[in-house]
């Protein structure tokens, strides 16, 4: 069935072909119909084809992998999608659904191939649109944010709790226990009296010693909590990535799974037609 010839017109990948080389293309299109809800192509599919909205309305989602769908999106009449299967031929990289009753046009390599073969200089002009698209995918991912999600917590740390971190850990190391166990010791010796020409500023039972190493304790049991509060949030994100790594991993398997059955089942299928075949034509 021949394609709608003056949709193509509306859609900008082939608005640069002229009159004759439109025509060519909607003579070897062909009309596809698709009910609500049902899958044009999934990601990871082999694709070699796209689709021109003739009638109708699809949604381009793509699946987190933390399991989330993504709308990336609404397309209606003469949107076109699947562009860039065109030129690799490898697997599609989102879903594509029809949220309603929709008519597409699909437009094959073999299509493109016949009318690049009639019209060369209808190549250019479709290479151009695609790069186009391309340029402006490539300026989003550069502008997309590349910061870890850990280096996004180290950019948001005060001053204090960088302090509180840094005092934390000085105060689990050996030097600061060297440090105490001479300060005491000093303290100690002075002030019992064991040097006649030193006046003991805090005699036992060392009260004023007492109080400092009281307070010490305070200030740095709150360093310690601040510090393990934020250890606590790296390994939130860890966990998070942890999870999401394996939240991908699942779908993967189970995309591999649907596959396989698929497969199964078409293979399955035609080992059917096959037997049939050779019931009504046993000396074949």
């Amino acid at each position: 069935m021949p394609a709608e010839e003056s949709l193509l017109a509306e859609v900008p990948l082939f608005q640069a072909l002229d009159p004759a080389e439109r025509a060519t293309l909607a003579a070897s299109m062909q009309l596809r119909e698709f009910p609500a809800g049902a899958h044009i192509f999934r990601r990871g599919d082999p694709g070699s084809a796209l689709y021109v909205i003739s009638r109708g309305a699809v949604e381009i989602t793509f699946d987190m992998t933390t399991g989330k769908q993504v709308l990336l999106a609404q397309l209606g009449r003469g949107d076109f999608f699947g562009e860039l299967s065109l030129l690799d031929g490898k697997e599609r990289a989102a879903d594509a659904v029809a949220v309603e009753p929709s008519r597409m046009m699909e437009v094959d390599r073999t299509a493109l191939e016949a009318l690049f073969h009639k019209h060369p200089g209808a190549a250019l002009d479709v290479l151009t649109v695609i790069g186009k698209r391309l340029r402006e995918a490539d300026r989003l991912l550069r502008t997309a944010s590349s910061v870890s999600p850990n280096a996004e917590v180290a950019q948001q740390t005060t001053a204090f709790e960088r302090i509180a971190e840094r005092l934390a850990g000085f105060s689990g190391s050996l030097r600061f226990l060297a440090l105490h166990f001479l300060v005491f010791l000093s303290w100690v010796v002075i002030n019992v009296g064991l040097f006649q020409r030193v006046r003991p500023f805090d005699p036992f039972p060392f009260g004023f010693l007492t109080m400092a190493t009281s307070l010490e304790s305070i200030f740095l049991a709150c360093f310690v909590l601040i510090s393990q509060n934020r250890q606590a949030a790296s390994d939130r994100i860890r966990s998070d990535v942890e999870y999401a790594a394996n939240i991908k991993a699942g779908l993967e398997v189970t995309q591999l799974h649907t596959k396989v059955d698929t497969l199964y089942a078409e293979t399955m299928a035609r080992l059917a037609t096959l037997e049939r075949g050779l019931a009504h034509h046993p000396h074949a």
